[in-house]
């Protein structure tokens, strides 16, 4: 499962800040009207200062389709492509954010300027420290209740630390045949919660299944390895970043089963409904913005999978014990039953989906 969607704090400040040091004449927008945006948010300042060269990259689904629909081209560089400009709203987590700005180093033209913006309260002095090391001095201001740093790309770029920082975002082994990658959900270790869900899974579960919010595809695995009368799982995760690991983890989990198994990885905004119907759905869903509880997610997730699922299909979901989710359940599916309560998470099973 990863935290879907919803921002880190103050997400709309890091992005007006972004561009603050042009509105006061501390750059200029490149004259050829080209830049990159890494992590690009959409925002009123981004749609007021973006021109038809700009590129924006976004691997959040629910994120990259506001931007498309807000008319910024949302896609990926072209391989050795650079750029005069390159923004980055850096995130939290360290080994990503380094991987990142290695990222914008390597896409920025010589002499083109790397800019970076990052809430005070989300470790801004650390972040503009940390370009600084990679790439030499910076300059910086704040605005907005956050940092924003800059750097001239040249000659005083660190080499071994950008080849180790860029190595930073490949998948790495967090367990015997389990691959992640830094930034995601309990992207280090296998999630409490999701383990729960894993070791109550019911080995008669079969067919086609959905593991909604998949992450990095540990409960699919365990569908898997649990349930061998699965014929299908398809993963539905709205982070990029997550469908590579998952791939592999799944690749490993059905060559371990030796079973000929259907694997589809979507790239997908649950909230936004499902393609086809299922069996059965499992689901650790999202239920964070930044730091706030948003049970309002873990509801949508509810819904789409009641929507999908075939009138015998069951759905098996896992979540923190204060949620309140039991009112929506009900009201969608005929039974419902805490199967555990343990370590401040539920594992509950609803079946006989309503019409």
């Amino acid at each position: 499962m990863t935290a879907t969607g919803f921002s880190a704090p103050a997400p709309d400040a890091a992005l007006d800040a972004l561009f603050v040091p042009f509105a006061d004449g501390e750059l200029r927008l490149p004259a050829g009207g080209r830049a990159l945006f890494l992590r690009a948010r959409d925002g009123f300042r981004l749609r007021e200062m973006a021109q038809p060269g700009w590129l924006c990259v976004q691997g959040f689904k629910p994120f990259a389709e506001q931007l498309e629909r807000s008319g910024l081209r949302v896609g990926e560089p072209a391989d050795g492509e650079t750029f005069p400009l390159v923004l980055l709203l850096p995130p939290r987590q360290r080994d990503e954010a380094r991987a990142l700005f290695a990222e914008a180093m390597r896409r920025a033209a010589p002499g083109g300027v790397v800019l970076a913006a990052v809430p005070n309260a989300e470790g801004a002095k650390s972040a503009e420290a940390e370009l600084a090391r990679l790439a030499g001095p910076v300059r910086s201001m704040s605005k907005h209740k956050c940092r924003v740093f800059w750097v001239v790309a040249g000659a005083r770029m660190d080499a071994a630390l950008f080849d180790a920082w860029q190595a930073l975002d490949a998948p790495r082994e967090i367990a015997p045949g389990l691959l992640s990658r830094p930034g995601l959900f309990a992207w280090d270790r296998i999630d409490a919660a999701s383990a729960l869900l894993a070791s109550r899974l019911p080995p008669d579960l079969h067919g086609r299944v959905a593991d909604l919010g998949a992450g990095y595809g540990y409960l699919s695995t365990q569908l898997v390895a649990r349930c061998p009368a699965v014929t299908a799982v398809d993963l539905y995760e709205a982070e990029a970043r997550a469908l590579e690991p998952a791939r592999a983890n799944m690749a490993n989990a059905t060559r371990s089963s030796g079973r000929d198994i259907a694997v589809g990885v979507h790239w997908h905004d649950v909230t936004r409904g499902l393609p086809r119907r299922y069996d059965a759905i499992v689901s650790n869903p999202p239920f964070h913005q930044g730091r706030a509880d948003l049970p309002a997610l873990g509801r949508a997730f509810i819904a789409a999978a009641a929507d999908a699922l075939l009138p015998h299909g069951r759905l098996w979901l896992v979540a923190n014990r204060h949620l309140p989710y039991e009112a929506t359940l009900a009201a969608r599916f005929g039974t419902v039953r805490a199967v555990a309560v343990q370590d401040g998470f539920k594992v509950i099973e609803a079946g006989g989906v309503h019409a």
